[in-house]
């Protein structure tokens, strides 16, 4: 009787710790509070489990406003500051991509976990720097690629795999938008790697990527600004085995935005602006159908519900968006830009 007794006690015990890691509240931080942080912040309202601890800006009021704003308990007036916060399970790293690979590293080598925005790096070696540094120090790390989670890019994947139309075999894509940005603005500023392939160029070569997988060949020009240097319109073409992809990036002109998948037996077109749709279209000789798939909020909820699963489950990386997946991404930007002879003053 008193084993019994015993054995039901650990069962207990057992099923008590599960609960608490399931429910286990986690504890967010950012840092870099800008525009997309805002949209960060409040679609992480939206996730269950998950809450905003602290924000932290070079401003400190800034950093005040931010966090009243979005009920955030602490506000720092620098970076370093937060990294130091203990409360903190995951820092996501919202600054200018100049900064990405420093801030990463500095968290990381303090313990923290992180979800860091797109692009991971500036180059392939920043990328790599930033993996190690996850790995040694056995912490979360991911790139926030937020459209890998997107709903309709994820159903979209799931149709392709069961051959609705057939072997994918060519692709294009384009990510457009024209605002007059100003030559002293960060877009612009070649000495935080400003322009568009890296600030809005990434889309079009991830959805490639996820689809086709690495190009045997890569060709690309660029239209720089007379000015800054910077590329405000780079246009590239994907060749594969049996397959090719269009993809193009531009800060000087407005497009539909509605990226095509087709294939022997069809086609799907993602809605407009296709990297955050919220439904899509599959074409075959036999159908029309339209399919629509909301997203929570402006769509990071997505990527920050992965990364709750994810730390609640140990892992130290997603498997939907892997360390290789950024590294090759990366790796056919670095090719695009050698293509196209561009090169930031700080390399």
């Amino acid at each position: 009787m008193g084993r019994s007794i015993e054995k039901t006690n650990e069962q207990i015990t057992t099923l008590n710790k599960i609960l608490d890691q399931v429910n286990e509240i986690i504890k967010w931080g950012i840092i870099g509070p800008g525009k997309i942080s805002h949209k960060f912040a409040s679609d992480l309202k939206l996730v269950d489990g998950s809450v905003l601890t602290a924000v932290a800006s070079r401003d400190l009021s800034r950093a005040q406003a931010f966090a009243d704003q979005y009920e955030a308990s602490n506000a720092y007036g620098s970076y370093d500051e937060i990294l130091e916060d203990s409360d903190i399970d995951i820092l996501y790293i919202a600054t200018p991509h100049t900064f990405h690979a420093e801030w990463a590293i500095k968290a990381l080598n303090h313990g923290k976990n992180i979800l860091c925005e797109k692009p991971l790096g500036i180059n392939k070696s920043e990328v790599k720097s930033i993996i190690e540094c996850a790995r040694k120090n056995n912490c979360f790390m991911m790139e926030a690629l937020w459209s890998r989670f997107n709903p309709t890019i994820i159903d979209c994947l799931n149709k392709i795999e069961k051959g609705i139309i057939g072997e994918p075999n060519h692709i294009t894509a384009d990510f457009t938008f024209y605002n007059n940005p100003s030559e002293e603005g960060r877009l612009l500023n070649m000495d935080l790697a400003g322009g568009s392939l890296l600030d809005i160029g990434i889309y079009p070569i991830f959805l490639a990527y996820l689809i086709l997988g690495m190009p045997e060949s890569i060709k690309a020009h660029g239209i720089f600004h007379h000015n800054t240097g910077a590329d405000i319109q780079v246009s590239t073409s994907l060749l594969y085995k049996n397959a090719t992809a269009q993809l193009s990036s531009s800060i000087m002109t407005q497009s539909e935005m509605v990226a095509k998948i087709a294939g022997k037996k069809g086609a799907i077109y993602l809605d407009s602006r296709w990297h955050e749709a919220k439904g899509y279209t599959i074409k075959t000789a036999e159908n029309e159908e339209h399919i629509g798939k909301p997203i929570i909020g402006f769509g990071y909820s997505h990527e920050i519900i992965e990364c709750v699963d994810c730390i609640r489950k140990g892992k130290k990386e997603s498997e939907k968006w892997t360390h290789q997946n950024s590294l090759d991404l990366i790796t056919i930007m670095d090719q695009i830009r050698s293509e196209i002879g561009l090169k930031y003053p700080f390399e």
